[in-house]
């Protein structure tokens, strides 16, 4: 069995041969050498430099990073993601970790990771940063609206879901061939967990320890509010699509609802006057209603349309992935 432990780098200089060796040292802990992880033969770091404008590429080949994947010019998490991916399949990964270049996650946690998928238990397991260690120095804003996300999500999904964000998992063989990212400008880490929820995998979240370092300048975006407002968007458009009956049919159905309540209440009215005119606007109101709610009923059988073409399509890319990538 071959792991992969993926680093994305982004501008990483200062940080990156530090963390790959941290990493080849936690492979030599007792996990490997006597517990369930004896089973992997093979343990490799690869790291995809991120169109980085230091020597972070310069540093992880002096490190002897096993594989190496870089471009120009900078492209952002989720084409790094993307391309991780596919460089751990076509070096036969059955198993690809990721974990961020900053060195704010313990290496030696990623057996925790390894755990669920080696006992046959999860497809994809996740750290969370909000279970019984807390992340340390997090920020308020940041911590409150990932708990929100998580919240959200879960209830559309009807899974439940704890860390949406968080860049520190681990994934089987089966799931790097099955995820597919329609997502390219931002971060894939929201994206990737509803993807895989609608694809039937098993997640599971897995508590670790993290600390943020209040000089660490972000990557992604260097505006909190900008980051969530971009994180909403990709959860929204992540649910329309696996979810589109409930994402639509939820509110055509409350809206229809809510125009039959008023309708009621108009004739309740009327038949104690007898008059039309005095209640007019509850009819004008109880009709709009009911047009918005039904045009949502509409939205949500034509999404699910498109939905069971897209399944037919993911399953065809599936196959050809699994041709491709073969061992």
């Amino acid at each position: 069995m071959r792991l992969i432990v993926n680093i994305p780098a982004y501008n990483e200089e200062d940080k990156i041969s530090e963390i790959i060796e941290n990493i080849r040292a936690s492979f030599a802990s007792e996990f490997y050498a006597n517990g369930k992880g004896k089973i992997i033969s093979e343990k490799l770091v690869q790291v995809v430099d991120d169109g980085s404008t230091d020597r972070t590429f310069e540093k992880a080949r002096a490190s002897q990073a096993d594989i190496i994947v870089s471009y120009k010019p900078n492209r952002r998490l989720a084409y790094a993601f993307k391309r991780a991916v596919e460089s751990a399949l076509e070096n036969g990964a059955d198993i690809m970790v990721n974990i961020d270049a900053d060195g704010q996650f313990d290496p030696n946690d990623i057996s925790k990771l390894l755990i669920p998928i080696l006992d046959g238990k999860s497809d994809m397991v996740i750290a969370n940063r909000f279970g019984k260690h807390k992340a340390k120095d997090m920020p308020m804003v940041r911590n409150f609206f990932n708990r929100l996300a998580a919240k959200m999500v879960g209830f559309f999904l009807n899974y439940k879901t704890e860390d949406l964000t968080c860049g520190f998992r681990a994934h089987s063989r089966e799931t790097l061939l099955r995820l597919n990212l329609t997502n390219m400008n931002f971060t894939y880490t929201q994206e990737t967990i509803i993807d895989a929820i609608g694809k039937n995998l098993k997640l599971m979240w897995v508590p670790v320890t993290v600390t943020y370092f209040a000089d660490r300048e972000p990557k992604i975006t260097k505006s909190i509010w900008k980051f969530i407002a971009n994180g909403f968007k990709i959860i929204l458009k992540a649910v329309r699509d696996v979810r589109p009956l409930k994402f639509f049919g939820s509110p055509g159905f409350f809206l229809i609802a809510v125009s039959l309540v008023v309708f009621l209440f108009f004739l309740y009215h009327y038949f104690l006057t007898f008059q039309i005119t005095t209640y007019r606007n509850y009819i004008l109101l109880s009709f709009f209603l009911f047009v918005v709610g039904f045009q949502f009923l509409v939205f949500a059988l034509i999404a699910d349309m498109i939905k069971s073409n897209r399944k037919l399509t993911e399953e065809q890319m599936y196959m050809f992935k699994k041709e491709k990538y073969k061992k």
